[in-house]
């Protein structure tokens, strides 16, 4: 009998760092939905138990203690019986922490298999934590802790590069960073037989990467044949980055299986039937790959009496092959940080947001994501979920309550503040009550005056001299303090509106206070130091004026949110300088920056994607931009900028904790490290470039 139809599970679920009772109740539901599917093995995320974002908790022997314990509460579970439960946690075998995939059947830890290549770039740090398994194809004898013996019956287990070989098929490991390597592990495997390639991952959502990860897989098995299992963690699990699921199973280059990119669910599972005679025959027609795998090494097997195949081989048909659905860019601004900041809500235990909304861009796209977590909430209770509605319950502390609309949610969860002072004009207090309306917010609208009237008397009445507006004959650093206190008072006062809010109306907790800031302006330093920018999330961080603006648009057409487009016609602006006579507003962002939002994307993406300083940056202009501007003009514009960036830098140190979306943020907690204080004229630097523009001349 030819045909060896196997059924194969790979899930993905919203761990969290530390949750040790919640991980291992989400483990076990997505052990007991695999095994209702009749699945014969089921695959978990990366390091799942402890959840992937302990950081520098992974130093501490508690984490390592309590992963054991959660095993050997799985170990004992009649629900994992008959199934080959695959788990991720840390192991410290000889005094060495690893970052591991521990395989269990039946009660019996069958191999314990270590990750072989550390992601340590960008956001992530696994290095600091972990040290790669080098022995490639080699095992040791791992001594089990005294309660896990007791539980298993075993003294010693295998750990190391090994395959673990079925009735039917071999499954061998392949742990996230391993599939981005140059050389990654699924080549051998392929070559050395294994028809099953499992990919336990911690991977995050970033604007525009899905395609990246879905052609790595397509790849891997279109070159060498065989099965892939993809599981991923979904959810913000503590940090700045939202794990964006996309688990997805594949055969031969085709997918046949694809999980949500983003939900609000906390398990999901795919489950797959496969023939694994296709893989087979697959790899047999390339004659290439044949001769490699006479001359490859084995791995070494763990070989054990358990069939992965399903009872009707003939009347079962197999999983078909599908297109792959992507999100658009606009889709994943509104879906991604939705989901963020509805974890981050829940997990913080408060009551809501509080937003100053200004009637910008910056802070309606941030009211929009909002509503589009409170669009996602509804949506979910619509469709039965218990978990949402027990949390949104508990959230508005109501145990009755039941929403009637997205709007209903909005108007429970959602603050939003607009904050006038005399430099303030009526179209934006007006945008910003026509968009408070149109999504169900609690809108209050104030005047701050008062409190920017009290500190420039107690100055007044201290120093005895009285700053100006540059319009009124101030000077430039009268004229940005001025503006500044404006802005540092907004933050001031939203803390004090976001702590009593819910008090006032008899509602326990506090809101969290959400900031706007967008990731151009971050890395100009276009924003007061602890002005309203500074808040307890900010879920539009890393996200480019560029793309708020399409995302404005996107808003007013999806959600039906009409108010949104005399928004997006609005010139920028910060309404900290007073208006003219005829109350129409002067300032404007881009006039203040010296620079347009478009070139400041630039910028940012040369600068950190592309690794620039100075003079690669206008060598690398020089290309582009030489049909409009003249060398001078753009070593002028270089200049400029990063004299701008580098006096700003400091900034960076205190930019509230965003959302992760995209690669030229500058962030300055674990993703963008450099200095903060610079050599802001750059010397060297600045009269290299100046001596190549005139030999340009």
């Amino acid at each position: 009998m030819l045909n060896k139809k196997i059924i194969l599970s790979t899930c993905a679920l919203n761990q969290w760092a530390l949750d040790f009772e919640g991980n291992y109740r989400r483990i076990l539901q997505s052990i007991k939905e695999a095994k209702s599917k009749n699945s014969k093995y089921r695959l978990g995320p990366e390091l799942e138990i402890c959840g992937y974002g302990c950081q520098d908790h992974f130093y501490e022997s508690d984490t390592f203690l309590h992963s054991w314990q959660v095993l050997g509460r799985l170990l004992i579970d009649p629900e994992c019986k008959d199934i080959l439960v695959d788990v991720g946690m840390p192991v410290m075998h000889k005094g060495v922490a690893y970052n591991c995939r521990v395989f269990f059947l039946n009660g019996k830890i069958i191999l314990i298999r270590p990750k072989l290549a550390l992601a340590d770039d960008e956001n992530y740090r696994e290095r600091r934590y972990f040290t790669a398994w080098t022995k490639l194809k080699q095992t040791e004898e791992f001594h089990l802790p005294g309660f896990i013996r007791e539980i298993v019956g075993q003294v010693t287990v295998p750990i190391g590069d090994a395959v673990i070989q079925t009735n039917e098929a071999t499954i061998g490991s392949e742990i996230c960073e391993e599939l981005w390597s140059p050389l990654s592990p699924h080549i051998n495997l392929a070559l050395d037989g294994v028809e099953i390639i499992s990919n336990a991952s911690g991977s995050h959502h970033q604007l525009r990467k899905a395609d990246r990860r879905v052609n790595l897989i397509r790849n891997a098995t279109s070159k060498c044949g065989g099965i892939y299992l993809f599981a991923n963690q979904r959810g913000c699990d503590g940090d700045r980055l939202y794990f964006d699921g996309c688990v997805s199973i594949a055969i031969n280059g085709e997918f046949v299986a694809q999980g949500d990119q983003f939900s609000l669910k906390e398990v999901e599972v795919l489950t797959s039937i496969l023939d694994v005679e296709d893989v087979r025959t697959y790899r047999n027609r390339s004659r290439s790959l044949q001769i490699m795998a006479d001359k490859s090494q084995p791995y070494p097997r763990i070989i054990i009496d358990f069939s992965l195949a399903i009872n009707e081989q003939l009347l079962v048909p197999c999983s078909q092959p599908i297109q792959w659905k992507y999100h658009s860019a606009m889709e994943e601004i509104a879906l991604g940080p939705a989901c963020w900041l509805w974890d981050y809500l829940r997990r913080s235990k408060q009551g809501g947001f509080f937003l100053p909304l200004s009637g910008g861009i910056d802070s309606c796209s941030t009211a929009c994501i909002v509503y589009s977590m409170c669009c996602l909430i509804y949506m979910e209770i619509s469709q039965n979920n218990e978990i949402v509605l027990r949390e949104l319950r508990r959230i508005v502390n109501d145990d009755t309550y039941i929403p009637t609309s997205q709007n209903d949610i909005c108007s429970k969860l959602f603050v939003t503040c607009y904050m006038g002072t005399a430099n303030s004009s009526e179209q934006t207090k007006n945008r910003a009550k026509d968009l408070a309306n149109q999504i169900g917010s609690n809108h209050l609208s104030i005047v701050i005056d008062l409190a920017v009237n009290a500190v420039l008397s107690i100055w007044n009445t201290t120093m005895r001299i009285i700053p100006k507006f540059k319009v009124n004959g101030g000077s430039e650093i009268e004229n940005l303090a001025l503006q500044n206190i404006q802005a540092r008072l907004r933050m001031v006062i939203s803390y004090f509106f976001a702590q009593l809010s819910l008090w006032a109306v008899g509602r326990p907790g506090g809101l969290l206070v959400l900031g706007s800031a967008n990731v151009d302006e971050s890395l100009r330093g276009y924003f007061t130091k602890y002005d309203c920018s500074s808040a307890d999330l900010n879920p539009i961080g890393s996200i480019s004026k560029t793309d708020l603006r399409s995302f404005i648009l996107y808003c007013s057409e999806s959600f039906k949110l009409t108010s949104l487009k005399s928004i997006y016609d609005a010139p920028p602006t910060a309404e900290l300088e007073p208006l003219s006579s005829d109350g129409t507003i002067q300032q404007n962002d881009e006039a203040d920056m010296g620079m347009t939002y478009e070139e400041l994307s630039v910028y940012g993406k040369l600068r950190k994607q592309k690794s620039c300083g100075p003079y690669s940056m206008f060598l690398k202009l020089l290309e582009s931009w030489s049909g409009k501007l003249t060398p001078k003009q753009i070593a002028d514009k270089v200049k400029f900028f990063f004299v701008k960036y580098s006096i700003n830098r400091h900034k960076m140190t205190t930019l509230t904790p965003a959302y992760f979306a995209e690669t030229y943020s500058p962030d300055d907690n674990r993703f963008d490290h450099r200095p903060f204080l610079y050599p802001a004229d750059f010397t060297w630097q600045f009269n290299f470039i100046d001596n190549q523009v005139k030999n340009l001349i």
